[in-house]
Protein backbone atom coordinates (compact mmCIF):
# COMPACT_ATOMS: atom_id res chain seq x y z
CA UNK A 1 0.00 0.00 0.00
CA UNK A 2 1.41 3.52 -0.84
CA UNK A 3 1.53 5.48 2.02
CA UNK A 4 1.45 9.07 1.84
CA UNK A 5 4.62 9.24 3.17
CA UNK A 6 5.97 6.94 1.05
CA UNK A 7 4.36 9.50 -2.06
CA UNK A 8 6.42 12.40 -0.77
CA UNK A 9 9.84 10.57 -0.13
CA UNK A 10 9.18 9.00 -3.87
CA UNK A 11 8.16 12.95 -4.89
CA UNK A 12 11.55 14.49 -3.01
CA UNK A 13 13.55 11.64 -5.19
CA UNK A 14 12.51 12.25 -8.65
CA UNK A 15 13.27 16.45 -7.98
CA UNK A 16 16.45 15.72 -6.79
CA UNK A 17 16.84 13.30 -10.33
CA UNK A 18 15.44 16.11 -12.42
CA UNK A 19 17.46 18.78 -10.84
CA UNK A 20 21.04 16.49 -11.26
CA UNK A 21 20.17 15.48 -15.05
CA UNK A 22 19.55 19.74 -16.32
CA UNK A 23 22.01 20.80 -18.51
CA UNK A 24 24.83 22.66 -17.54
CA UNK A 25 23.71 25.65 -19.57
CA UNK A 26 20.83 26.16 -17.92
CA UNK A 27 22.69 27.83 -14.88
CA UNK A 28 25.10 29.44 -17.35
CA UNK A 29 22.03 31.62 -19.01
CA UNK A 30 21.10 33.01 -15.83
CA UNK A 31 21.33 36.73 -16.01
CA UNK A 32 25.08 38.00 -14.87
CA UNK A 33 26.08 39.99 -11.99
CA UNK A 34 26.51 44.08 -12.36
CA UNK A 35 30.37 44.83 -12.58
CA UNK A 36 30.89 47.14 -9.38
CA UNK A 37 31.56 51.11 -9.92
CA UNK A 38 35.33 51.99 -9.90
CA UNK A 39 36.46 55.54 -8.63
CA UNK A 40 39.65 56.47 -8.16
CA UNK A 41 40.42 59.72 -6.20
CA UNK A 42 43.23 61.52 -7.73
CA UNK A 43 44.99 64.26 -4.92
CA UNK A 44 47.37 66.96 -5.74
CA UNK A 45 50.67 66.64 -3.10
CA UNK A 46 52.89 69.53 -4.68
CA UNK A 47 54.20 72.12 -2.86
CA UNK A 48 51.56 74.71 -2.99
CA UNK A 49 49.41 72.47 -1.10
CA UNK A 50 51.72 73.74 2.18
CA UNK A 51 49.56 77.02 2.02
CA UNK A 52 47.29 77.46 4.97
CA UNK A 53 44.38 79.21 3.82
CA UNK A 54 41.39 75.83 4.09
CA UNK A 55 39.49 76.98 7.81
CA UNK A 56 42.93 78.24 9.59
CA UNK A 57 45.37 75.26 8.17
CA UNK A 58 47.08 73.96 5.49
CA UNK A 59 45.47 72.61 2.15
CA UNK A 60 46.94 69.36 2.48
CA UNK A 61 45.80 68.80 6.13
CA UNK A 62 42.42 69.97 4.61
CA UNK A 63 42.73 67.29 2.15
CA UNK A 64 43.49 64.41 4.20
CA UNK A 65 40.96 65.65 6.75
CA UNK A 66 38.09 65.42 4.28
CA UNK A 67 40.03 62.07 2.64
CA UNK A 68 39.14 60.25 6.00
CA UNK A 69 35.54 61.24 6.66
CA UNK A 70 34.76 60.47 2.52
CA UNK A 71 36.42 57.31 3.15
CA UNK A 72 34.21 56.14 5.96
CA UNK A 73 31.33 56.94 4.04
CA UNK A 74 32.16 54.81 0.79
CA UNK A 75 29.77 52.45 -0.37
CA UNK A 76 30.21 48.78 0.04
CA UNK A 77 29.50 47.86 -3.54
CA UNK A 78 32.10 50.80 -5.09
CA UNK A 79 35.89 49.67 -5.65
CA UNK A 80 38.14 52.77 -4.65
CA UNK A 81 41.79 53.38 -5.54
CA UNK A 82 44.11 56.41 -4.70
CA UNK A 83 46.31 58.60 -7.10
CA UNK A 84 48.89 60.94 -6.12
CA UNK A 85 50.76 63.44 -8.09
CA UNK A 86 53.28 65.48 -7.15
CA UNK A 87 53.85 63.35 -3.54
CA UNK A 88 57.57 61.95 -4.28
CA UNK A 89 60.29 64.20 -5.88
CA UNK A 90 61.32 67.18 -4.55
CA UNK A 91 63.77 68.43 -6.64
CA UNK A 92 64.25 70.94 -9.45
CA UNK A 93 64.59 68.63 -12.80
CA UNK A 94 61.43 69.11 -14.71
CA UNK A 95 61.57 66.27 -16.52
CA UNK A 96 61.99 63.56 -13.07
CA UNK A 97 59.11 66.18 -11.70
CA UNK A 98 56.59 65.44 -14.89
CA UNK A 99 56.87 61.79 -14.10
CA UNK A 100 55.68 62.19 -10.20
CA UNK A 101 52.85 60.37 -10.44
CA UNK A 102 51.46 56.55 -8.74
CA UNK A 103 48.63 54.94 -7.38
CA UNK A 104 48.96 55.33 -3.87
CA UNK A 105 46.06 52.85 -3.14
CA UNK A 106 44.75 50.23 -5.92
CA UNK A 107 41.43 49.99 -7.32
CA UNK A 108 39.43 47.64 -5.60
CA UNK A 109 37.46 46.80 -2.50
CA UNK A 110 38.02 49.13 0.42
CA UNK A 111 40.06 48.55 2.97
CA UNK A 112 39.41 52.07 5.29
CA UNK A 113 42.33 51.41 7.92
CA UNK A 114 44.72 50.66 4.92
CA UNK A 115 43.55 53.68 2.85
CA UNK A 116 43.53 56.47 5.82
CA UNK A 117 47.27 54.91 6.25
CA UNK A 118 48.31 55.66 2.89
CA UNK A 119 47.15 59.10 2.67
CA UNK A 120 48.41 60.27 6.42
CA UNK A 121 51.50 59.55 5.20
CA UNK A 122 51.50 62.24 2.15
CA UNK A 123 53.25 65.31 2.94
CA UNK A 124 53.24 68.41 0.31
CA UNK A 125 56.46 67.95 -2.07
CA UNK A 126 56.93 68.61 -5.79
CA UNK A 127 55.37 69.32 -9.50
CA UNK A 128 51.97 69.47 -10.28
CA UNK A 129 51.50 66.80 -13.41
CA UNK A 130 47.93 66.85 -13.86
CA UNK A 131 48.11 65.08 -17.74
CA UNK A 132 50.24 62.44 -16.87
CA UNK A 133 48.44 61.64 -13.47
CA UNK A 134 44.58 61.49 -15.45
CA UNK A 135 46.68 59.06 -17.94
CA UNK A 136 47.71 56.98 -14.88
CA UNK A 137 44.22 56.82 -13.08
CA UNK A 138 42.52 56.03 -16.95
CA UNK A 139 45.24 53.15 -16.96
CA UNK A 140 44.22 52.04 -12.90
CA UNK A 141 40.50 51.69 -14.03
CA UNK A 142 40.63 50.05 -17.31
CA UNK A 143 38.74 46.54 -18.36
CA UNK A 144 35.38 45.86 -18.10
CA UNK A 145 32.15 47.89 -18.70
CA UNK A 146 31.24 49.42 -14.83
CA UNK A 147 30.93 52.90 -14.17
CA UNK A 148 34.09 54.66 -13.74
CA UNK A 149 35.07 58.29 -12.69
CA UNK A 150 37.81 59.81 -11.58
CA UNK A 151 37.73 62.59 -8.89
CA UNK A 152 40.60 64.76 -9.32
CA UNK A 153 41.58 67.28 -5.91
CA UNK A 154 44.15 70.24 -6.95
CA UNK A 155 44.99 73.42 -5.94
CA UNK A 156 46.80 74.63 -9.55
CA UNK A 157 47.07 74.22 -12.83
CA UNK A 158 49.42 72.03 -14.71
CA UNK A 159 53.22 72.33 -14.63
CA UNK A 160 54.17 69.78 -17.21
CA UNK A 161 53.09 71.67 -20.42
CA UNK A 162 53.06 70.56 -23.04
CA UNK A 163 51.21 67.84 -21.85
CA UNK A 164 47.79 69.60 -21.81
CA UNK A 165 45.54 67.96 -19.49
CA UNK A 166 42.65 69.54 -21.24
CA UNK A 167 43.54 67.50 -24.07
CA UNK A 168 44.13 64.23 -22.11
CA UNK A 169 40.91 64.61 -20.98
CA UNK A 170 39.68 65.21 -24.49
CA UNK A 171 41.58 61.94 -25.99
CA UNK A 172 40.28 59.86 -22.85
CA UNK A 173 36.85 60.93 -24.02
CA UNK A 174 37.52 59.99 -27.37
CA UNK A 175 38.39 56.50 -26.43
CA UNK A 176 34.64 55.96 -25.79
CA UNK A 177 34.68 54.41 -22.58
CA UNK A 178 32.44 55.99 -20.93
CA UNK A 179 35.09 57.66 -18.15
CA UNK A 180 33.92 60.58 -16.14
CA UNK A 181 36.39 63.32 -14.94
CA UNK A 182 34.99 65.31 -12.41
CA UNK A 183 37.58 68.17 -11.02
CA UNK A 184 37.40 70.21 -7.43
CA UNK A 185 39.94 73.17 -7.44
CA UNK A 186 41.18 74.36 -3.76
CA UNK A 187 41.25 77.79 -3.37
CA UNK A 188 41.71 78.41 -7.25
CA UNK A 189 42.85 81.25 -9.44
CA UNK A 190 40.88 82.28 -12.80
CA UNK A 191 43.71 79.80 -14.93
CA UNK A 192 43.09 77.21 -12.65
CA UNK A 193 39.48 77.14 -12.69
CA UNK A 194 39.55 77.58 -16.55
CA UNK A 195 41.92 74.43 -16.88
CA UNK A 196 39.63 72.16 -14.54
CA UNK A 197 36.27 73.49 -16.14
CA UNK A 198 37.85 72.59 -19.64
CA UNK A 199 38.86 69.26 -18.59
CA UNK A 200 35.58 67.82 -16.84
CA UNK A 201 33.54 69.39 -19.60
CA UNK A 202 35.52 66.73 -21.72
CA UNK A 203 33.89 64.24 -20.39
CA UNK A 204 31.04 65.38 -19.30
CA UNK A 205 32.32 65.90 -15.83
CA UNK A 206 31.98 69.18 -13.38
CA UNK A 207 33.97 71.48 -11.78
CA UNK A 208 33.68 72.77 -7.99
CA UNK A 209 35.35 75.67 -6.51
CA UNK A 210 36.32 74.47 -2.79
CA UNK A 211 37.25 77.13 -0.09
CA UNK A 212 36.47 74.70 3.15
CA UNK A 213 36.84 71.38 4.41
CA UNK A 214 33.16 70.90 4.53
CA UNK A 215 32.67 71.60 0.81
CA UNK A 216 35.38 69.24 -0.01
CA UNK A 217 34.20 66.75 2.07
CA UNK A 218 30.53 66.53 1.32
CA UNK A 219 31.13 66.86 -2.71
CA UNK A 220 33.99 64.38 -3.13
CA UNK A 221 31.33 62.41 -0.91
CA UNK A 222 28.63 63.07 -3.65
CA UNK A 223 30.76 62.02 -6.33
CA UNK A 224 31.62 59.10 -5.19
CA UNK A 225 27.53 58.29 -4.21
CA UNK A 226 27.05 59.38 -8.09
CA UNK A 227 28.98 56.72 -9.09
CA UNK A 228 27.38 53.96 -7.45
CA UNK A 229 23.91 55.22 -8.50
CA UNK A 230 24.54 56.61 -11.69
CA UNK A 231 22.56 59.66 -12.73
CA UNK A 232 20.22 60.04 -15.63
CA UNK A 233 22.26 61.51 -18.88
CA UNK A 234 20.98 65.03 -19.29
CA UNK A 235 19.33 65.67 -23.02
CA UNK A 236 20.86 68.52 -24.55
CA UNK A 237 18.18 71.09 -25.74
CA UNK A 238 18.37 75.06 -26.63
CA UNK A 239 16.10 77.40 -24.88
CA UNK A 240 13.97 80.06 -26.75
CA UNK A 241 13.85 83.51 -26.22
CA UNK A 242 9.96 83.52 -26.35
CA UNK A 243 7.64 80.63 -24.94
CA UNK A 244 6.01 80.48 -28.52
CA UNK A 245 9.09 79.24 -30.23
CA UNK A 246 10.43 76.95 -27.16
CA UNK A 247 11.11 73.63 -27.22
CA UNK A 248 8.46 71.28 -25.46
CA UNK A 249 10.19 69.36 -22.92
CA UNK A 250 8.82 65.91 -21.55
CA UNK A 251 9.61 64.24 -17.93
CA UNK A 252 13.38 64.84 -17.67
CA UNK A 253 16.84 65.98 -16.91
CA UNK A 254 18.29 68.61 -19.77
CA UNK A 255 21.24 70.73 -20.95
CA UNK A 256 21.42 74.28 -22.23
CA UNK A 257 23.44 77.17 -21.64
CA UNK A 258 22.67 80.43 -21.08
CA UNK A 259 24.62 84.25 -21.56
CA UNK A 260 25.12 86.34 -18.60
CA UNK A 261 21.76 87.93 -17.52
CA UNK A 262 20.12 86.42 -19.87
CA UNK A 263 16.02 84.87 -20.54
CA UNK A 264 15.36 81.81 -22.01
CA UNK A 265 12.11 79.64 -22.10
CA UNK A 266 10.89 76.25 -22.80
CA UNK A 267 7.61 74.46 -22.91
CA UNK A 268 5.80 71.57 -20.73
CA UNK A 269 2.24 70.38 -21.32
CA UNK A 270 0.28 69.94 -18.28
CA UNK A 271 -3.43 67.50 -17.68
CA UNK A 272 -5.92 68.60 -15.58
CA UNK A 273 -4.89 66.45 -12.21
CA UNK A 274 -1.05 66.39 -12.69
CA UNK A 275 1.66 68.14 -11.02
CA UNK A 276 4.59 69.75 -12.59
CA UNK A 277 7.97 70.03 -10.60
CA UNK A 278 10.66 71.41 -11.53
CA UNK A 279 14.19 72.81 -10.80
CA UNK A 280 17.27 74.52 -12.15
CA UNK A 281 20.72 74.41 -11.43
CA UNK A 282 23.47 77.23 -13.03
CA UNK A 283 26.86 76.62 -12.77
CA UNK A 284 28.86 79.45 -12.45
CA UNK A 285 31.91 77.98 -14.02
CA UNK A 286 34.18 81.13 -14.61
CA UNK A 287 34.38 84.32 -12.33
CA UNK A 288 31.66 86.48 -11.60
CA UNK A 289 31.04 89.86 -9.49
CA UNK A 290 29.54 89.01 -6.14
CA UNK A 291 25.40 89.83 -5.65
CA UNK A 292 23.72 87.32 -8.24
CA UNK A 293 20.35 85.39 -8.79
CA UNK A 294 18.47 82.53 -10.53
CA UNK A 295 14.91 82.55 -11.25
CA UNK A 296 12.64 80.08 -12.65
CA UNK A 297 9.24 80.97 -13.87
CA UNK A 298 6.26 79.35 -14.70
CA UNK A 299 3.60 81.41 -16.43
CA UNK A 300 0.58 80.77 -19.39
CA UNK A 301 0.85 81.41 -22.55
CA UNK A 302 -0.46 84.94 -22.14
CA UNK A 303 2.31 85.61 -19.65
CA UNK A 304 0.39 85.50 -16.55
CA UNK A 305 2.36 84.09 -13.14
CA UNK A 306 1.57 80.92 -12.38
CA UNK A 307 4.23 80.59 -9.23
CA UNK A 308 8.20 81.34 -9.13
CA UNK A 309 11.40 79.87 -7.35
CA UNK A 310 14.24 82.09 -7.33
CA UNK A 311 17.87 82.06 -5.18
CA UNK A 312 20.57 84.43 -4.67
CA UNK A 313 24.03 84.08 -4.32
CA UNK A 314 27.22 86.27 -2.77
CA UNK A 315 29.92 84.84 -4.85
CA UNK A 316 30.44 81.79 -2.26
CA UNK A 317 29.03 78.89 -4.42
CA UNK A 318 30.01 77.93 -7.98
CA UNK A 319 26.38 76.35 -8.14
CA UNK A 320 22.69 78.13 -7.72
CA UNK A 321 19.76 76.55 -7.94
CA UNK A 322 15.94 76.77 -7.07
CA UNK A 323 12.76 75.10 -8.19
CA UNK A 324 8.69 75.57 -8.40
CA UNK A 325 5.50 73.07 -8.01
CA UNK A 326 2.26 73.74 -10.09
CA UNK A 327 -0.66 71.63 -9.38
CA UNK A 328 -3.22 71.76 -12.29
CA UNK A 329 -6.86 71.40 -10.68
CA UNK A 330 -8.57 68.72 -11.94
CA UNK A 331 -12.06 69.57 -14.27
CA UNK A 332 -15.29 70.05 -12.25
CA UNK A 333 -17.29 67.61 -14.55
CA UNK A 334 -19.09 69.53 -16.33
CA UNK A 335 -17.17 68.31 -19.49
CA UNK A 336 -18.62 65.16 -21.55
CA UNK A 337 -16.94 61.91 -19.99
CA UNK A 338 -16.13 61.06 -23.52
CA UNK A 339 -14.49 64.35 -24.48
CA UNK A 340 -10.28 63.96 -24.09
CA UNK A 341 -9.67 66.85 -21.62
CA UNK A 342 -6.98 69.51 -23.04
CA UNK A 343 -3.89 70.28 -21.85
CA UNK A 344 -2.48 73.50 -20.95
CA UNK A 345 0.62 74.91 -22.36
CA UNK A 346 2.88 76.00 -19.21
CA UNK A 347 6.03 78.28 -19.91
CA UNK A 348 9.30 78.35 -17.97
CA UNK A 349 11.69 80.62 -17.93
CA UNK A 350 15.00 80.62 -16.61
CA UNK A 351 16.61 83.40 -16.15
CA UNK A 352 19.92 85.13 -14.35
CA UNK A 353 21.72 88.11 -13.21
CA UNK A 354 25.27 86.99 -13.30
CA UNK A 355 27.72 89.61 -14.01
CA UNK A 356 31.65 89.26 -14.66
CA UNK A 357 34.77 91.63 -14.54
CA UNK A 358 35.56 92.98 -17.96
CA UNK A 359 38.74 89.86 -18.06
CA UNK A 360 36.27 87.45 -18.13
CA UNK A 361 35.07 86.07 -21.34
CA UNK A 362 31.21 85.08 -21.77
CA UNK A 363 31.01 82.60 -24.32
CA UNK A 364 30.05 80.20 -24.34
CA UNK A 365 27.29 80.56 -21.79
CA UNK A 366 27.20 79.24 -18.41
CA UNK A 367 26.31 75.61 -18.38
CA UNK A 368 22.41 75.20 -16.92
CA UNK A 369 20.57 71.96 -15.59
CA UNK A 370 16.65 71.68 -15.96
CA UNK A 371 14.75 68.84 -14.35
CA UNK A 372 11.26 68.26 -15.46
CA UNK A 373 9.01 65.98 -13.82
CA UNK A 374 5.01 65.48 -14.00
CA UNK A 375 3.42 63.69 -11.37
CA UNK A 376 -0.37 62.91 -10.62
CA UNK A 377 -1.72 65.66 -8.55
CA UNK A 378 -3.93 66.02 -5.53
CA UNK A 379 -6.98 64.19 -5.96
CA UNK A 380 -9.71 67.12 -5.14
CA UNK A 381 -8.45 70.89 -4.03
CA UNK A 382 -9.76 69.90 -0.81
CA UNK A 383 -6.84 67.56 -0.63
CA UNK A 384 -4.09 69.63 -1.53
CA UNK A 385 -4.88 72.05 1.02
CA UNK A 386 -5.57 69.70 4.42
CA UNK A 387 -1.40 69.38 4.25
CA UNK A 388 -2.03 65.94 5.91
CA UNK A 389 -4.29 66.64 8.73
CA UNK A 390 -6.85 63.98 6.77
CA UNK A 391 -9.70 64.06 5.08
CA UNK A 392 -12.24 65.23 7.65
CA UNK A 393 -12.27 68.02 9.88
CA UNK A 394 -12.57 66.07 13.02
CA UNK A 395 -8.23 65.95 13.37
CA UNK A 396 -8.57 69.53 13.19
CA UNK A 397 -11.56 69.71 15.95
CA UNK A 398 -9.19 67.57 18.04
CA UNK A 399 -6.63 69.61 17.57
CA UNK A 400 -8.31 72.63 19.21
CA UNK A 401 -10.06 70.92 21.25
CA UNK A 402 -7.00 69.32 22.99
CA UNK A 403 -5.21 72.90 23.18
CA UNK A 404 -8.48 73.93 24.90
CA UNK A 405 -8.63 71.83 27.65
CA UNK A 406 -5.08 71.83 27.82
CA UNK A 407 -5.06 75.92 28.54
CA UNK A 408 -7.79 75.22 31.03
CA UNK A 409 -5.80 72.54 32.93
CA UNK A 410 -2.83 74.33 32.84
CA UNK A 411 -4.76 77.86 34.35
CA UNK A 412 -6.32 76.03 37.40
CA UNK A 413 -2.92 74.61 37.87
CA UNK A 414 -1.46 78.09 38.23
CA UNK A 415 -4.27 79.26 40.16
CA UNK A 416 -3.88 76.48 42.82
CA UNK A 417 0.19 76.91 42.76
CA UNK A 418 -0.14 80.90 43.98
CA UNK A 419 -3.25 80.11 46.30
CA UNK A 420 -1.00 77.33 47.89
CA UNK A 421 2.56 80.12 47.83
CA UNK A 422 0.45 82.34 49.44
CA UNK A 423 -1.06 80.36 52.54
CA UNK A 424 2.95 79.44 53.48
Amino acid sequence: MITRKRLATGACALLALGAALLPTHAVADAPTAKEPPKVELVLDVSGSMRAQDIDGKSRMAAAKQAFNEVLDAVPQEVQLGIRTLGADYPGQDRKQGCKDTRQLYPVGPLDRTEAKTAVATLAPTGWTPIGPALLGAAKDLEGGDATRRIVLITDGEDTCAPLDPCQVAREIAAKGIHLVIDTLGLVPDAKTRQQLTCIAEATGGTYTSVHRTEELSRRVRQLVDRAADPVVTPVATRGAARCADAPELKPGLYTDRESFGEHRWYRVDLLPGQELRASVSVSADRAVNNDYGVLLRAVTRHGREITRGSEAGDGRTDVMSTGLRYPKPELDGTDSDDAKPAAETVCLQVSNSFSAPPSVKTTPGMPIELTVDVVDGPATASDAASFGLGRGWWLLGALVLTGFLAGLIWGWLSRWRVAVWRTH
